[in-house]
């Protein structure tokens, strides 16, 4: 009995050993999956951890170095001047170009655009923090209105607010994002977007003028406020102070000329002239001069040194706020990621929408509790940002050094500086949004139902403030996609044999794709709604990768033509050499004139490599050494481009009308494709597509037929014409 009991016992140990060995091999592979699980969530939520362990030291540093302090010193005068729209003093406007933006750097996935103030955005905040911090609330010493106002305390109060609007702001966004509702803004269409932003800038022109000519307006709240303003601005001309509306003229006449020059030069400039920074320096002039005192100039004041502590916003304020902190979430995400989207089409990379919500977010909410206001990237900063050298957000972490240093030390030589002069500031970046009126005639050619938009959003703006113009513009934006638009289906077509009919092959059996062409269909109209999931899903049902292609496409053309001018280099030395000691044989001679009338066969028939266009010759016979070059690449390229497609025919009969977006998208997929060698042809849709001028000498009106059937016989005569060339070639070859 003993010694079955020690059996047992020991059966009993190795059945646990087995089972703890089991459990272990589980938590080992779960650890592991896990370990991947979570490498990916913090790769998708700190972007900065996927490429700054892989920054190119030697090929970005000096770009980004150079572009971080070139938008360093525009984040100055703007930041200060920005400020004053916000109805904030200057030193706001330098905490909100500092904090924000390394917040960015770590969360944001652009790599080209510039965080921190807009004039859009402070002009929307200034709204809010004037209409809950009016002057009259502030009224000591006095009855009826004539004592003065008390300036440090409503100047703290409009802190506070603007703080706990941006913290409500920045969560907004955060939940957008957290939700995966980036798609929101493709609602936001183009032409509301900019019909909007350039209302908005009247908002801007209007709220500035009190400054160049030293007036004090009345303040106007709700509907049709910009118009009362304007009159009494209109009133108070008389009593204009003259030495400010000098000193506002001298500024804006000397910002205008070298901002020209800049514009003009920019391609001869190694960097634009800091001209916005030496008129904010040349403040030393009024300080030694006297002219605050002499003439009662109104300036800066105070920019206290040094970095004030975080402070919790004051959440009382949120339900008064709630309303406006959601315009500012939308709108300002509207232009951000526009600008990104931009400049990744640009230099090929992809910028996420809901990730760049939840960076904007989080650069508003860490902000606010920094005493920062409401911010998004600027037209202007992100253009010198990436025309200077800017690779990453390396540069704005530069340029946040920069701002850092003034606040520190240099801060207080800016106490001087006259508002008049940061008007003028403002006034020369509103450029870009004023020449956005240029929209309206070109939208009368092209699209009328845009134009509408554009004009109800800017007369909506104008008439009925920001919050509440932008909440009518995105209605009407609205109703014209609910009555012309539905949710689309897409769908690859193929051809029922024996007839001229193309059915959607997932839904017929009988559809069969034709080799080598790819015949796609939306099932409503293309627009701007849909344009971007147009594209995105053109490429995934056909199973081409169009960034992989221009990618190895562009490798491929660097090699050849490396590959070329070593050859040149060659024949150039070995004919050199035999011309010097004069031992040219005639033999060689005939050599050279043979290999002559080869090279130009081959080049007026176009079999070399460089030469063949794949779409309408994919059988070409390379020779061995052509072969084992672009092996590698021709792989690449097949695998990018999805079983050996070569034609493109994009089904454009369901299509009731064109927009402005419809005519960029396709012309970027007639570019894109086309410069892969893959051959793009549209169906349908004639009379819209001539109305918008969207055919041109890169895109000929042969690309466009009135059936698919019709572009697929093309297709094929056009393969079979080649064929036939080529035969001929080997047959007078032989």
């Amino acid at each position: 009995t003993e010694t079955e009991d020690k059996g047992y016992h020991v059966k009993t140990i190795q059945a646990d050993f087995g089972a703890i060995e089991s459990q272990i091999l589980c938590c080992v592979f779960l650890c592991s999956f896990s370990v991947l699980k979570l490498k990916q969530i913090l790769f998708s939520w700190f972007p900065v951890l996927g490429w700054l362990p892989h920054y190119p030291i030697r090929e970005y540093a000096v770009g980004d170095v150079m572009s971080g302090c070139s938008v360093g010193i525009m984040h100055l005068p703007q930041g200060m001047a920005y400020a004053l729209l916000a109805s904030l003093r200057p030193v706001f406007g330098l905490y909100t170009s500092f904090y924000p933006v390394l917040v960015y750097f770590i969360f944001g996935t652009s790599r080209h655009i510039s965080v921190g103030t807009f004039a859009v955005i402070s002009i929307m905040i200034g709204s809010v923090t004037e209409r809950l911090a009016p002057d009259s609330d502030f009224i000591v010493n006095g009855t009826n209105g004539t004592g003065s106002v008390d300036i440090d305390e409503r100047d703290a109060y409009r802190v506070q607010i603007a703080c706990s609007l941006t913290v409500l702001t920045g969560i907004f966004q955060i939940l957008l994002g957290v939700v995966r509702f980036g798609f929101v803004v493709t609602y936001l269409s183009e032409p509301l977007v900019r019909g909007y932003t350039t209302g908005s800038a009247c908002h801007v022109c209007v709220s500035q003028l009190k400054y160049l000519f030293g007036v004090t307006p009345a303040r106007f709240s709700g509907p049709l406020s910009l118009i009362y303003t304007l009159v009494d601005l209109c009133r108070l001309l008389p009593q204009t102070q003259v030495p400010e509306l000098v000193v506002s003229l001298v500024a804006l006449a000397v910002l205008i000329v070298v901002k020209e020059l800049n514009t003009y030069y920019r391609k001869k400039l190694p960097l634009p002239i800091p001209i916005e920074l030496i008129v904010v320096t040349a403040t030393m002039i009024t300080h030694f001069c006297g002219l605050p005192d002499k003439y009662d100039i109104d300036v800066v004041g105070e920019i206290p040194s040094g970095l004030k502590a975080p402070r919790v916003p004051d959440a009382t304020l949120f339900s008064k706020v709630i309303g406006d902190a959601f315009a500012v979430a939308i709108v300002g995400y509207a232009i951000n990621i526009s600008l990104g989207k931009t400049f990744a089409l640009k230099h090929g990379y992809k910028v996420d929408s809901n990730q760049e919500l939840v960076a904007l977010g989080l650069s508003n909410t860490v902000g606010g509790f920094f005493q920062c206001y409401s911010v998004t990237s600027s037209l202007s900063r992100s253009l010198v940002q990436e025309s200077t050298g800017g690779k990453t957000q390396v540069a704005g972490l530069v340029s946040s050094i920069i701002v850092l240093i003034t606040v520190l030390k240099i801060g207080s030589l800016f106490e001087d500086l006259p508002k008049a002069v940061l008007s003028t500031i403002v006034f020369v970046n509103l450029k870009g949004m004023f020449k956005q009126f240029m929209d309206v005639p070109m939208l009368w050619r092209t699209n009328k139902v845009d134009l509408l938009v554009w004009l109800v959003t800017f007369t909506s703006t104008i008439l009925f403030n920001l919050d509440l113009g932008l909440a009518i513009s995105i209605g009407f934006s609205m109703l014209t996609i609910i009555f012309r638009t539905q949710l689309p289906r897409y769908s690859i077509l193929g051809n029922v044999p024996g007839t001229e009919l193309y059915l959607d092959t997932n839904t017929y059996q009988e559809a069969k794709e034709i080799p080598g062409i790819k015949i796609f269909r939306s099932s409503t109209t293309l627009c701007y709604t849909n344009a971007e999931m147009y594209l995105e899903v053109l490429q995934e049902k056909s199973g081409i990768e169009i960034g992989k292609l221009l990618t190895a496409k562009r490798k491929q053309d660097a090699k050849q033509k490396r590959k070329q001018e070593k050859e040149r280099k060659k024949d150039k030395e070995k004919t050199s050499g035999a011309l010097a000691n004069g031992k040219l044989s005639e033999e060689t001679k005939g050599q050279e004139n043979i290999t002559v009338i080869s090279l130009k066969e081959t080049a007026v028939n176009g079999f070399s490599k460089g030469q063949v266009n794949r779409s309408y010759h994919p059988d070409t016979t390379m020779s061995d050494s052509d072969s084992d070059t672009g092996c590698h690449g021709n792989e690449e390229n097949e695998e990018a481009s999805g079983s050996h497609t070569q034609s493109i025919i994009l089904d454009l009969s369901t299509t009731s009308f064109v927009d402005t977006v419809t005519v960029k998208t396709l012309k970027n997929i007639f570019r894109d494709f086309e410069e892969v060698d893959l051959s793009v042809y549209l169906v349908g849709c004639q009379e819209q597509l001539e109305k918008a001028g969207f055919f041109s000498e890169s895109i000929p009106k042969s690309r466009l037929f009135i059936t698919v059937h019709d572009a697929v016989l093309h297709i094929l005569k056009k393969r079979g014409e080649a064929d036939f060339g080529r035969k001929q070639h080997l047959d007078m070859a032989g």
